[in-house]
């Protein structure tokens, strides 16, 4: 009997061992899966942080193109660009159209459509470039001039009166009332009124052409020449 109670109680102290080591061992399990969570939440951090350093270098790398070439996109997919000296505001629209605004105040907007572009200086000046390559310009005051393709030249004055100036040097006035007078290059010079129509020689002659087909021709002589439709007249 004796022997079974030492067995037993060696068995208990057994079981005592047994039982601490366990617990030993449960504890220790839950260090490592403390230390297996923490360690994974520092992997997550560190992920982040590489992540937002990234994100951070991407937004420094933009930042610093944007001061080079600042831009910016409207709801209306407008794109506006600023120089990096920040002397050029380019401002792209949904068409095609294109606006530059020089630090001088100078406007440039290009038509795409039409492929015009037209300039306007702080003078209130403005020019004109079509395809065609003609260039108009708008001055303040109201006058007009136009250079054709051919080099022709037309002006045009707020009060209506033009003028035109053709490459072989023959220049034609128009008045508001509809009177023309064309300078030739030899000198001879037309005038053109509802009245009749008349041309000057540089030798003094006088022609002049009635609108019932009458005409007439004065010389410097003092002699005149008229001419009726049916019968010629020779004055002195």
């Amino acid at each position: 009997m004796e022997a079974l109670q030492q067995q037993f109680k060696q068995r208990e102290t057994d079981w005592s061992v047994v039982g601490r080591q366990l617990e030993e061992l449960s504890r220790e399990n839950h260090e490592l899966r403390e230390k297996l969570t923490v360690r994974t939440q520092c992997c997550l951090v560190a992920g982040r942080c590489t992540a937002q350093k990234h994100t951070e270098h991407q937004e420094q790398q933009t930042e610093m193109k944007l001061l080079t070439n600042s831009c910016s996109v409207t709801t209306n997919r407008t794109r506006k660009v600023i120089s990096g000296d920040q002397k050029t505001k380019t401002v792209t629209f949904l068409n095609g159209d294109l606006k530059h605004i020089l630090d001088d105040g100078k406007v440039v907007y290009y038509y795409a459509a039409a492929q015009t572009t037209h300039t306007t200086y702080t003078n209130g000046l403005e020019v004109l470039h079509f395809p065609n390559k003609q260039i108009e310009k708008r001055h303040p005051g109201g006058k007009r001039e136009i250079l054709f393709p051919d080099q022709t030249i037309k002006y045009l004055e707020p009060d209506g009166n033009e003028k035109t100036i053709f490459p072989d040097g023959t220049v034609v006035h128009l008045s508001p009332s509809g009177e023309k007078t064309v300078d030739f290059p030899g000198g001879q010079s037309e005038i053109h009124t509802s009245q009749y129509k008349r041309r000057e020689f540089p030798d003094g002659t006088v022609k002049t052409v009635y609108p019932d087909g009458r005409q007439e021709t004065k010389y410097a002589s003092g002699r005149v020449h008229i001419r009726e439709k049916e019968e010629v007249t020779v004055g002195q």
